[in-house]
């Protein structure tokens, strides 16, 4: 059993040291041991349940390419048993001289075990005023 995080923030902090670090054990534990837990990645279906999620990530972990990813807070609601952090990874991957935005939304829930991950959910950031994308009228 891992130890457990003292804050959802703790949790949020374990969660991207473990991908920098591609340790696919370190990031599973910052997971809730529900199996209800989801990741929605971009580009790719829904996982739900730590073996999904876990499988997932594996061949992402396994691979040589590394991803640098700096979080920037944009918003948190936090209750005793519950928080969500909305934030923006900015995302370096292998021969990018500049990081892609993206959103993530994290949910974290505190139980005897310390705050541990429900869901992590990626979008792509809107793009810059100004720029027009046919269909993406609002």
């Amino acid at each position: 059993m891992s130890n457990p995080f003292a804050t959802p923030q703790d949790a949020e902090d374990a969660y991207y040291d473990a991908i920098e670090e591609k340790d696919l054990q370190a990031l599973m534990a910052v997971w809730d041991e529900s199996e209800d837990v989801l990741c929605l990645l971009p580009m790719m279906a829904a996982q739900r349940g730590k073996e999904a999620i876990s499988k997932v990530w594996d061949p992402l972990m396994q691979g040589d390419i590394g991803l640098d990813i700096q979080t920037k807070h944009l918003a948190w609601i936090e209750t005793p048993e519950l928080a969500i952090h909305l934030v923006e990874e900015l995302v370096k991957g292998p021969g990018q001289t500049e990081a892609q935005p993206v959103y993530a939304t994290n949910i974290f829930r505190k139980s005897g075990l310390g705050w541990k991950l429900l869901m992590h959910q990626n979008s792509p950031t809107p793009p810059p005023p100004g720029l027009h994308i046919p269909g993406m009228e609002m």
